[in-house]
């Protein structure tokens, strides 16, 4: 074998030395984020995957997940653990008032009893409340009814973090593992738009 032939083979294995590392990098951040797998929670049609609980009227106008009126929330069929949600949302009328709930159950009405909500009311814009109690306060700017916010909520082992248009705005433990998703219906306007979904694996438990 010739110098030039060896340091072309060198060459070569080097390249695909790296080629596999960042394959395996790719790899590995993939199971640490879940993947890319976003579910759409929304079709823009009407509400398959979703139920309405003890009331509130939920209707699909021009391809938005249109709120009406009454209380009650509109839940996911399935429950989640795990998870990244994404949501766009806007109230319609002055001192509107919703909100999202995060691995809520089925026992309570109107709402899920010692359900942990994420407020969208116009004066509470990020708000976390466990039942009736605030545990974070918001930290948001109210926006005038019309405006478009968009939510990401990370649901990771006991952490649950928000973000409002993009940043963050806070982060805190929560006490509930597994349920439903859900979106509050408390006698006021709103819309909703691209709900999607990426669930994500259990994080690592802590050694002690």
């Amino acid at each position: 074998m010739t110098l030039r032939t060896k340091q072309t083979a060198s060459r070569a294995s080097l390249f695909l030395a790296n080629l596999l590392l960042v394959v395996a990098h790719s790899a590995l951040t993939a199971e640490i984020n879940g993947g890319d797998q976003w579910q759409s929670l929304f079709n823009g049609k009407d509400l398959s995957g979703w139920q309405v609980v003890n009331g509130g009227e939920f209707s699909v106008t021009n391809g938005l997940l249109h709120l009406e009126k009454g209380a009650g929330w509109l839940r996911t069929e399935r429950e989640f653990t795990n998870f990244i949600f994404e949501a766009g949302w806007r109230g319609l009328e002055t001192n509107y008032n919703s909100g999202f709930f995060v691995r809520a159950g089925l026992a309570g009405k109107p709402f899920p009893d010692g359900g942990w909500q994420v407020n969208t009311k116009q004066s509470a814009i990020g708000q976390l409340i466990h039942g009736k109690d605030s545990v974070v306060q918001s930290k948001t700017a109210a926006k005038p009814a019309g405006e478009w916010c968009k939510f990401r909520l990370e649901a990771r082992g006991k952490m649950l973090t928000l973000f409002v248009d993009d940043a963050e705005v806070w982060k805190q433990e929560i006490d509930s593992e597994h349920g439903f998703i859900g979106l509050q219906a408390e006698g006021r306007k709103m819309d909703f738009r691209n709900l999607r979904v990426r669930e994500l694996p259990s994080p690592p438990r802590a050694t002690e």
